[in-house]
């Protein structure tokens, strides 16, 4: 019999059905996961989502993982199914539970989450989401950090793009939504490399590698072919959960491959931007792309605690100012008031998520670190807002001060 999640039918809501067949029926004392974390698996139209995706669901370790997919017709389930229900949600004899998009994400979601907690469907305790070839992710990650039954539920794990090195190359010349996947991905997967001829293909592979590295200094970038190359691994990352205690807030944000890229440091307040230095002249299209010249990819480094009131102003200030040309921000700020445990910021386009705290710094360097990805702002525009916002934030509290010891 098949077990209906959801809300009323007259309502015009979908829904989740799961034939009961080897699932049985899951305690509810088990219902303890909050937050679960969310992969993103993005990359352009042919760059190898779908036979990455096809691997996962064969692999044991992507067992309690559920799938989100955009339709059925592209995978090859037949062979691993162990139970289906009007081709909404498959569950994979590995333990895997894959779904398509149903109404919106939203929906889809929640509803997961619900059958889950009532025991309608497996216990997964890890989401994949495949998004279009077409797709930027920058509103899938906004959605996650903004709105309220997403927020309340999720959080972002890892960003995963796939690039195709045979047409990779012009794909990026050719279309700005593929350069944005890149710039935004905590993990780049190079495909297809076994279609280049081999006398060709590590030249290409150090040339495509290098024009990544430009436009996402921070990215993981690996081939999808390497022998050690994990799968479950890469999609069920967990990424930054604020209240771990051991969450590794350094490797989340990554901030030292900034300083990396850019080979030296420029002192109080300052760190190049990476599309001006250290770039290796390959080939014309490889150093020269429109669109990747387009892209930002920086670090600002604070010495000095940032006031609440100053950290406030800068925040609105980027969601006025550079609205949906902020792709992405993730930071770990010192607030002068907290001393003894950093903030973390994230945000994309128009919203930036609440604060949230860590319990403690992760080491001896208390420096506030704030990664931002652009579309059409450099750094010199950035720096310039932030050196207002600090001039403001400084006249705001000598006047509140003064206005104190007057009373």
């Amino acid at each position: 019999m098949a077990r209906r999640v959801g809300q009323d039918e007259s309502a015009g809501a979908n829904f989740i059905y799961m034939r009961r067949g080897r699932i049985g029926r899951l305690r509810r004392e088990d219902s303890t996961l909050s937050h679960t974390p969310i992969t993103i698996l993005t990359g352009f139209l042919g760059s190898g989502k779908t036979t990455l995706l096809n691997r996962a669901l064969r692999d044991p370790a992507m067992a309690n993982t559920a799938v989100v997919i955009n339709e059925f017709g592209e995978m090859s389930l037949d062979h691993v199914l162990a139970a289906q229900s009007d081709d909404t949600i498959m569950v994979l004899e590995n333990g895997c539970l894959c779904c398509t998009v149903f109404g919106d994400l939203v929906t889809t979601l929640n509803n997961l989450y619900h059958a889950r907690e009532d025991g309608e469907i497996p216990r997964f305790d890890h989401v994949v989401i495949e998004t279009s070839g077409l797709a930027d992710p920058s509103p899938l990650i906004q959605a996650f950090l903004s709105d309220p039954t997403l927020a309340g539920l999720y959080r972002i794990g890892t960003v995963v793009a796939t690039v195709d090195a045979v047409n990779g190359p012009d794909t990026l010349d050719n279309h700005i939504e593929s350069v944005r996947q890149v710039a935004l991905a905590d993990h780049i997967l190079i495909t297809k490399l076994d279609l280049i001829d081999p006398a060709q293909a590590k030249d290409a592979e150090a040339a495509l590698t290098a024009r990544l590295r430009r436009l996402n200094p921070a990215a993981r970038i690996s081939r999808i072919d390497d022998p050690a190359f994990d799968i479950g691994k890469l999609l069920r990352a967990d990424g930054l959960d604020p209240g771990d205690a051991k969450a590794d807030v350094r490797a989340w944000l990554n901030a030292a491959a900034y300083e990396q890229h850019d080979g030296h440091h420029h002192g109080h307040d300052e760190d190049h931007a990476h599309h001006d230095h250290g770039a290796h002249d390959h080939d014309a299209h490889d150093h020269h792309g429109l669109h990747d010249r387009d892209i930002a990819s920086f670090c600002f480094v604070r010495e000095n605690p940032i006031p609440r009131e100053a950290l406030r102003l800068l925040l609105d200030a980027l969601q006025q100012n550079l609205g949906p040309n902020l792709l992405r921000v993730k930071g770990i700020v010192h607030v002068a008031e907290e001393p003894d445990r950093p903030a973390v910021i994230q945000g994309a386009q128009q919203l930036l998520h609440n604060l949230s705290w860590l319990e403690r710094w992760p080491d001896a360097d208390r420096r506030s670190k704030i990664v931002f990805i652009t579309q059409g702002f450099d750094r010199a525009e950035v720096e310039d807002m932030i050196a207002v916002l600090d001039r403001v934030a400084t006249r705001t509290a000598a006047a509140r001060a003064r206005a104190q010891s007057s009373r």
